[in-house]
């Protein structure tokens, strides 16, 4: 079931891929285990304290996945089905197999439907937008109002003037979920001020 969850994540170019989520399964399966059936011997035993630690102990692989990039937290996901995964190997470990086959389908079913549904599967992302300007009083200013206008959030712009007429912007933009960056850079190509444009 780990497999199945890991191939998900894996065709989607994801950091954790099938062996992370194997071995998070297999792993959370034995302590399990371990956990119901390794303390036999000891009168008052609680099955409960070893499998518990599962729950707070997987998220420093979680925490592993998860990173900023153009202040966007992107891994989130993945961090979430480690979790999951290892909840179906305690629920394995633990006999509940019926409870553990349906969480992991449900995860599978989840990952796969809302990828699937453009609704769910736009998200924002970050980016780099670099143009070059002729130079002219506010023409930062008036560049920065042309961005928010076509609902980009500006986070920051670097400035570099290279030449007495020339001005080269760098703005650090959030766009927002299904927008169209082409449709953008050929906007921008085709105003006077604009002398070249990148991502």
């Amino acid at each position: 079931l780990g497999l199945l969850i890991g191939s998900e994540r894996k065709n989607r170019n994801k950091s954790a891929g099938i062996r992370t989520h194997v071995i998070v399964a297999l792993g959370a399966a034995l302590i399990m285990v371990v956990s119901k059936y390794g303390f036999m011997d000891v009168e008052k035993a609680d099955a409960a304290r070893v499998a518990a630690q599962v729950v707070s102990g997987i998220g420093f692989l979680g925490a592993g996945v998860i990173f900023v990039r153009n202040n966007l937290v992107n891994g989130l996901t993945t961090a979430a089905g480690i979790w999951a995964t290892a909840g179906v190997g305690l629920a394995l470990g633990s006999g509940m197999y019926v409870v553990g086959i349906s969480s992991a389908l449900l995860v599978l079913f989840v990952q796969f439907v809302m990828h699937r549904i453009a609704y769910f599967a736009d998200v924002a992302s970050g980016g780099l937008i670099r143009m070059t300007l002729v130079k002219r009083e506010g023409i930062v200013q008036s560049m920065e109002d042309y961005l928010q206008r076509e609902k980009l959030s500006v986070i920051s712009v670097k400035i570099n003037k290279t030449k007495k007429d020339e001005v080269k912007l760098e703005f650090d933009v959030v766009f927002p979920p299904g927008y169209k960056k082409t449709k953008l850079l050929a906007r921008l190509v085709e105003m006077d001020d604009v002398l070249a444009v990148s991502e």
